[in-house]
């Protein structure tokens, strides 16, 4: 585990007051701290979908609210990003999928954090499957069931 220097805001949004409520700064920190192999200065922003959408639209091209975006800066020797999860795209998929909120948060903080240090599950199904082993492992020592 490596120290986490965190930054927890919250965008304005309907129902952003639930999700404040079960995000907590200590649990976002033992979550992402779990995904850190080196020292990080991260930013963590909860969104609504409008600052989500515009976020993939300009950066990734893709008009859409998603779950996570990963903004990459530093990976050494200090891990500098901003993760950005839209709140309610999160809560409609844990409620899709059948998953605690919660569960869901961890596992995009987890996912995002191992972006962050540069894991790739787009590039090809060999890193794919090492990025999704690794969450699988990190969140299970969290405590969490098997998110796939």
């Amino acid at each position: 585990m490596s120290g986490l220097d965190l930054s927890l805001q919250f965008g304005e949004f309907a129902g952003a007051a639930k999700h404040r409520a079960l995000i907590k700064r200590a649990k976002v920190a033992r979550w992402m701290e779990a995904a850190l192999a080196r020292p990080g200065e991260i930013a963590v922003r909860i969104v609504g979908e409008e600052e989500g959408r515009s976020l993939n639209r300009q950066y990734r091209g893709k008009d859409y609210a998603t779950n996570v975006l990963t903004f990459d800066y530093t990976r050494e020797p200090v891990v500098s990003a901003d993760l950005v999860l839209c709140g309610p795209v999160v809560e409609r998929e844990a409620k899709e999928q059948g998953k605690d909120l919660e569960a869901h948060y961890a596992h995009l903080l987890v996912h995002g954090t191992l972006h962050a240090q540069g894991y790739d599950h787009e590039t090809n199904e060999r890193d794919a499957l090492e990025m999704e082993a690794l969450e699988v492992l990190l969140l299970g020592a969290l405590g969490f069931a098997n998110p796939y």
